[in-house]
């Protein structure tokens, strides 16, 4: 068998025309060790949302939340297979942008924390990218938001 050399400029067209097909129906996200799968309708409502939301995530949610989406059982409520993320998209948007504090079950467990309101920190854009990836990631599967969307949250409280 005969190897061929390809130089940079083969591999650069054969990226152009490569990639664009692998991004269609899902994209794979590094967070820090760990990859995940943006849903296709995710990047539809969102598309900056993949990305963006991964590594705001891993910068102000994943210390607590985990990389993993798992939570620390009694401490930090997991995010993945939790049925407030995968539910009625305003109410996690508020509780990423306001907070939350007191008592809550997800689960099965017991948390009685506070979770830090972002909304002053962040732009609705990033609010929007985080809400999408966490709908999205650990197999929520669940519809991405929109900077409209927490805008709205915003003008509704």
């Amino acid at each position: 068998m005969q190897m061929r050399r390809i130089g940079a400029a083969g591999i650069v067209v054969t990226l152009a025309v490569v990639a664009p097909g692998c991004s269609r129906s899902a994209r794979t996200v590094s967070t820090g060790g760990t990859s995940t799968v943006a849903s296709a309708p995710a990047l539809r409502e969102n598309p900056a949302s993949a990305s963006d939301g991964a590594s705001i995530y891993v910068t102000n949610c994943s210390s607590c939340h985990q990389a993993d989406g798992k939570g620390i059982p009694g401490a930090f409520p997991p995010l993945a297979h939790n049925p407030v993320v995968t539910g009625d998209p305003l109410r996690v948007i508020a509780i990423v942008k306001y907070g939350m504090s007191g008592k809550i079950v997800v689960a099965g467990q017991h948390y009685d924390g506070t979770m830090p309101a972002w909304g002053q920190l962040v732009s609705d854009g990033d609010v929007a990218a985080v809400v999408s990836y966490i709908r999205a990631a650990w197999h929520n599967d669940t519809a991405a938001v929109s900077p409209a969307q927490v805008h709205a949250a915003s003008t509704n409280r």
